[in-house]
């Protein structure tokens, strides 16, 4: 990392230790072990997951504006992101020593909440640790990091787990528990940099007394500065609809995969392959941000994305009405796989810097308050859509084929904002 300052590796450095939580307990392992124990003959596991999402989405979606002004008084920041980091690797561990699947269920939404909340803090650390001209190199950087470290070390020490463990007398069930507590241990430890060497600096004044009803009065400022903010409000509406579609293929992949039928060794290893392919996809698109705007980037990943659902749905379809067996399928589910890394990184990293650079930097708390709130609550929709279109339907094509609607709602509101959206870039 020659070029990167001291602060900005230690940023990126926690990319590398919150990944982790994302794959292992998100995306791939601990869903998949949660589908099959959880739910009975009338409740798929894969809806109990859903609504397990859900509960968590709206739990930060709720918070996040409060903790977003909190935050912006020096002294808080970091404060907050310490406590925040320790209870959400608590819950962590706390999923790996119970049984009943409400249990494993509560601890999940817990452990979740938290490390999205640590998220949405480091989130706001970007405009303190680097200038407007690296947010989208660094930003991105981060991700890649994540993908090539937290989520491939501990994810290929899973993999060896689950497929392996029963030649050390590990059964499936241990192997999982392991996974869960190398989670927790591997995110809290090299946490450690950001911790010691990331400081506040772009931050307000404690008041005095009324610190909550400042708090609370900062909150109905800043919306109306972004409904006001022509550009900053049409980049957040969109947001909430493109990476609520994210957020969904993030989510209820494996739940997906699961539903279908699909082997779980073969999921795991097609989601290996998204992280290994996401690190460079992650790296190529912070090297092109220096030749095009990002609103070009961001706009090419969601039309990917609508392919990659189109993919999900013939897979899945196909399936249904035995035009192809499980082989076929599991085929296609690499190949979505392959396809969502080359974007999955990509467009986190390039939406997060777009939204730093369009608003002030000694009130990105504030402001990344309601990315968050728009972000959590965007997240909501394709679960919850994905939970009523199998419980209508049955079928679990539909549900993924549902996606491809908030894709399309954030595509038309970008690209109609985008000159817009680019000039105040260039001034702020």
């Amino acid at each position: 990392m020659k070029g990167f300052s001291k602060e900005e590796k230690s940023w990126v450095f926690y990319d590398w230790a919150n990944s982790v939580f994302a794959t292992i307990m998100v995306a791939a392992v601990f869903p998949t072990f949660f589908v099959g124990i959880a739910g009975g003959e009338d409740t798929p596991g894969s809806m109990w997951w859903a609504i397990g999402i859900v509960a968590a989405r709206v739990t930060v979606g709720v918070a996040a504006p409060f903790i977003g002004a909190l935050i912006d008084y020096q002294g808080y920041k970091k404060r907050l992101f310490v406590i925040f980091l320790a209870c959400g690797g608590a819950f962590t561990l706390f999923t790996a020593f119970v049984s009943e699947w409400q249990m494993l269920l509560l601890g999940y939404i817990f452990a979740n909440i938290f490390f999205s909340v640590c998220n949405q803090i480091y989130d706001t650390f970007l405009p303190d640790i680097t200038t407007k001209d690296r947010m989208d190199l660094v930003s991105a950087t981060g991700f890649a990091f994540g993908y090539i470290g937290g989520s491939t070390i501990p994810f290929i020490i899973s993999i060896i787990l689950i497929l392996f463990g029963a030649n050390f007398g590990i059964d499936a069930v241990l192997a999982v528990r392991l996974s869960v507590i190398l989670t927790a241990v591997w995110w809290m430890a090299f946490s450690i940099p950001i911790v010691k060497n990331v400081h506040h600096k772009y931050g307000k004044t404690r008041p005095e007394k009324g610190l909550f009803k400042e708090s609370f009065a900062t909150i109905i400022g800043t919306a109306k500065k972004i409904i006001a903010n022509k550009p900053v409000f049409a980049f957040i509406i969109a947001y909430f609809f493109y990476i609520d579609g994210v957020g969904t293929v993030i989510n209820m992949a494996t739940a997906y995969g699961a539903e279908l039928g699909l082997g779980t060794e073969g999921m795991i290893g097609a989601l290996f392959v998204t992280q290994v392919v996401a690190f460079p996809f992650s790296l190529l698109f912070g090297k092109l941000s220096k030749r095009t705007n990002p609103v070009n980037l961001i706009t090419a990943a969601i039309i990917i994305y609508f392919c990659i659902c189109s993919v999900g749905f013939i897979m899945g379809f196909g399936l249904e009405e035995n035009f192809f067996g499980v082989e076929t399928a599991t085929v296609l589910f690499w190949i979505l796989a392959f396809m969502v890394g080359t974007v999955q990184g990509g467009i986190q990293a390039i939406s997060r810097s777009t939204y730093s650079r369009l608003i002030p930097a000694e009130q990105s708390g504030e402001y990344f308050g309601f990315f968050e709130i728009f972000g959590r609550f965007s997240a909501i929709l394709g679960p919850a859509l994905y939970a009523i279109m199998l419980n209508i339907t049955g079928r679990a094509s539909f549900s993924i084929l549902s996606v491809v609607a908030v894709f399309l709602v954030g595509l038309i509101i970008l690209t109609s904002t985008r000159k817009s959206l680019i000039a105040q870039m260039s001034t702020v």
